[in-house]
């Protein structure tokens, strides 16, 4: 059981819809509560704050009635109001459009500070989300502390939800710097109790791999800064890549997630 809330950025866009209810659902898996938040940018007005909250509330409720829900309406651009609040969050669920943030799925600067600098995982979901669910959680490894960290959350994520799991270690062609063994990766997963976990060592783009191997994904895992094929993450291609093509929510490890 987590004693910190889920929060969910809301600004009364389809896709904070979305977002809404996956962080919903997140926090009744956690048992654990659900925290809305509003950044109302300074100078603006914030009149329509009332309804959008009020809206997401219902939401919210609709979707997990037993789930305590908190709301809070602060000033400030969502990014910085987002990092403040990852402080103290379980998560911080962000849709891939609205909130000033994620235009262009995490290419802008805000976007990008959002996801470098929180405190806790990032969760990015997509407005246009298919109804049907996927049967596993794909988790990008290349045995950097922030994959490591992947590794943890993806594990839960998959055991709390009851799905398969797939850990994907690739490797971009021409390079054999930070190359994960077999033993290695499997020592990894094991040692986290991934018993049943499937495991791929593949070479090429690792964007590419990921997207191809989680066509069945409801989560794709990735840390936020890794070695050898994932460097670089949400600042590179890989990142960005993914977040882009995904077909389901992404959680991205941020470096401030594990004290780097």
């Amino acid at each position: 059981m987590s004693h910190k809330p889920v929060v969910v950025g809301i600004d009364g866009s389809p896709a904070a819809e979305v977002a809404v209810k996956w962080a919903a659902a997140e926090a009744a898996s956690l048992h654990t509560g659900l925290q809305l938040l509003y950044a109302a940018t300074p100078g603006a007005s914030v009149s329509p704050a009332g309804d959008i909250v009020y809206h997401a509330v219902m939401l919210a409720r609709g979707q997990e009635p037993a789930v305590p829900t908190d709301t809070r309406i602060e000033k400030g651009t969502p990014s910085v109001i987002l990092v403040k609040a990852s402080g103290e969050a379980a998560a911080v669920v962000i849709g891939s459009r609205g909130l000033g943030v994620m235009i262009g799925g995490l290419v802008g600067a805000t976007g990008l500070d959002l996801a470098a600098n929180a405190r806790c995982p990032v969760v990015v979901v997509r407005p246009d989300l298919g109804s049907l669910a996927g049967v596993r959680v794909v988790i990008g490894y290349d045995g950097s502390r922030a994959s490591d960290t992947a590794l943890d959350f993806g594990l839960d994520y998959a055991r709390r939800h009851d799905l398969a799991v797939r850990v994907v270690a690739a490797q971009p062609e021409g390079t054999e710097l930070h190359r994960i063994t077999e033993a290695e990766l499997h020592r990894a997963v094991q040692a986290r109790g991934g018993h049943e976990a499937e495991l791929i060592q593949i070479t090429g783009h690792p964007a590419e791999h990921l997207l191809r191997l989680a066509t069945d994904a409801s989560l794709i895992v990735l840390g936020a800064r890794g070695r050898g094929g994932f460097a670089g993450m949400l600042i590179g291609s890989v990142s960005q890549t993914v977040l882009h093509h995904a077909d389901c929510p992404v959680a991205i490890i941020p470096a401030a997630a594990i004290g780097g």
